[in-house]
């Protein structure tokens, strides 16, 4: 299977990705998008024509967006819906409320390296949010998806997925000292676990699924850690919000990657798979993209999911 590779790489905007695609009569939810990556992926594709839904937690900063976006494109298509990713009852309120076929999902909301933190089910804050909310909209949308007979779905990962697999026996750090890098780890390698295994899963109904990398982007993400995530990215590879939403439309929208699914990427195009932390912010470790955990992951997610409904 050879890598998927394009013109774009790590200078590319979102913009100079989407540019001569049209997406008129397409609907795109796109979660986090108050603000950040999440702002400029929906702005992107409002611009190509698509109606977007900003599917956030606080749904005045949303509204805010919303008239921005509407403003900036002439697109009216520019829609808010509250969804918080760490209650199962309102991924449930949205994924109910949804009518009519799905084009593209971009799962995009997230928390990095948060103080110690649980759900009401029990669950660690960031594998909740990050992985089993989307997880949950996923599926709640599956048949609105499988409508339309190419829907994409687009996930943000990172190159911190490097930094943990899935702790099959503890992925609430029931019995570990918790560590906020690690359990930001962890979530992330959900994240491309679950491209891989959606993409696989969903095959029949023409669904596919891509994982990415979007860069050193600094935004609300960071807001636990002082502003500038880990600290350790040298500033020539820092990006800016436009380049950083760049990967997030090219898998949305750009027919270079139609039918492509299961893949993770990094700055526009297919990164390599490794073995050990290379240091950089490309390649994808191994176990995030083994099919074998990728079924594993569907089947603890389920389980989670049904053993502990929305209180």
């Amino acid at each position: 299977m050879s890598i998927i590779t394009t013109p774009f790489g790590f200078s590319s905007t979102a913009a100079e990705v989407a540019a001569g695609i049209d997406l008129t009569g397409r609907r795109a939810v796109v979660t986090g998008a108050s603000s950040g990556l999440g702002a400029e992926t929906a702005r992107v594709l409002a611009a190509t024509g698509a109606a977007v839904t900003l599917a956030v937690r606080d749904t005045a900063a949303g509204e805010r967006v919303a008239k921005e976006i509407a403003d900036a494109t002439g697109n009216e298509q520019v829609y808010v819906a509250h969804l918080d990713l760490a209650d199962p009852a309102s991924i449930g309120a949205f994924t109910a409320a949804w009518q009519g076929p799905l084009h593209i999902l971009v799962n995009n909301a997230g928390v990095m390296a948060c103080p110690e933190q649980y759900t009401a089910q029990g669950w660690e804050w960031q594998f909740a949010t990050n992985h089993l909310g989307h997880f949950a909209l996923a599926t709640g949308l599956h048949d609105a998806l499988a409508a339309d007979g190419s829907a994409r779905i687009v996930v943000v990962s990172s190159t911190g997925h490097q930094r943990s697999p899935i702790v099959w026996d503890d992925v609430n750090f029931a019995f570990r000292p918790y560590d906020p890098w690690l359990a930001y780890g962890q979530s992330k390698t959900a994240n491309v676990l679950f491209a891989v295994e959606a993409t696989r899963r969903w095959a029949q109904d023409n669904i596919t699924a891509n994982a990415l990398m979007p860069g050193a982007i600094y935004t609300n993400l960071q807001r636990h850690t002082g502003g500038r995530g880990s600290g350790r990215v040298p500033a020539e590879l820092v990006k800016t919000v436009e380049q950083g939403a760049a990967t997030s439309v090219l898998l949305a929208a750009s027919p270079l990657v139609e039918g492509v699914g299961g893949r993770y990427f990094v700055d526009c195009n297919e990164t390599e798979v490794v073995d050990r932390r290379s240091g950089t912010l490309h390649g994808v470790a191994r176990y995030a993209v083994d099919p074998d955990n990728g079924r594993r992951l569907w089947t603890l997610s389920e389980d989670l999911l049904a053993a502990a409904p929305a209180r």
